[in-house]
């Protein structure tokens, strides 16, 4: 009899800018439920809102962006460790670490990796990866 295959958890990032926490946290719990069996990386505080307001989810928290949650999650994306970043960006805000930001997103282009940076698009990403499992 043939094996049968199993789920295989995707690895998930999840980060936002200040004004976009909020934003991120409601769709991350608009999504619970379709999240709840996927490993969540999440930067400083965005990771802390994450897991205060949705225990349910398997949630690894990084340093705080500015602090090099950045460029772990930069790291994660070279070696391949990752299925999907999703990174609420704020364009109408100053970014004192823009260049954290384009790196993310430069990395996240070479290495091929979806990537949403606003709510509807992150809807779209997250039914494409998990149509990969």
């Amino acid at each position: 009899m043939p094996e049968t295959s199993k789920e295989v958890p995707l690895k998930l990032a999840l980060v936002a800018h200040d004004a976009k926490k909020d934003s991120l946290v409601s769709w991350a719990q608009l999504h619970e439920k379709a999240l709840q069996s996927h490993k969540i990386f999440a930067t400083g505080t965005t990771g802390g809102r994450i897991i205060d307001a949705l225990p349910s989810l398997d949630v690894t928290p990084l340093k705080s962006g500015p602090l090099g949650g950045d460029q772990q999650l930069g790291a994660m994306i070279c070696e391949g460790e990752l299925d999907a970043l999703f990174f609420f960006v704020d364009p109408l805000s100053p970014m004192p670490h823009d260049v954290d930001v384009k790196a993310l997103s430069r990395l996240a282009i070479v290495y091929d990796l979806p990537l949403a940076q606003s709510p509807r698009t992150a809807d779209f990403v997250l039914q494409g990866v998990l149509v990969k499992t």
